[in-house]
């Protein structure tokens, strides 16, 4: 499986608890080992629907530090992403123009073809 220059979006539902308390506490994240396989197919960008990425109780991160290094953005907090066509999509996730940020906003959004 190829992700190369394509966005790869985990859909893990945690999106139902956004918000609410629930949203910050328990959530689902990926494994370092689920990053190194985004690394190595090729992903140009991971959204996940969850409070973060990666497991809030590692400080080490090593989900960020693995997909930021290879050069792959991060978009979480996504919602809505159980709603979407199977098939292929184009993902946008479009930033403010800013400098020196390391986290912001974006407005995020899919075009579905017919």
């Amino acid at each position: 499986m190829a992700f190369r220059g394509r966005a790869v979006l985990v859909a893990t539902g945690w999106d139902r608890h956004w918000r609410s308390e629930r949203y910050f506490s328990g959530h689902p994240f990926l494994t370092t080992a689920a990053a190194q396989f985004l690394v190595e197919r090729g992903a140009a960008l991971v959204g996940i629907d969850s409070l973060n990425i990666d497991d809030t109780a590692d400080l080490a991160r090593p989900v960020h530090t693995r997909l930021l290094a290879a050069g792959i953005p991060i978009v979480e907090h996504l919602t809505r992403l159980d709603t979407l066509p199977d098939g292929r999509l184009r993902f946008f996730a479009v930033p403010p123009k800013v400098k020196g940020f390391g986290t912001f906003p974006v407005r995020a959004f899919v075009l579905v073809s017919e």
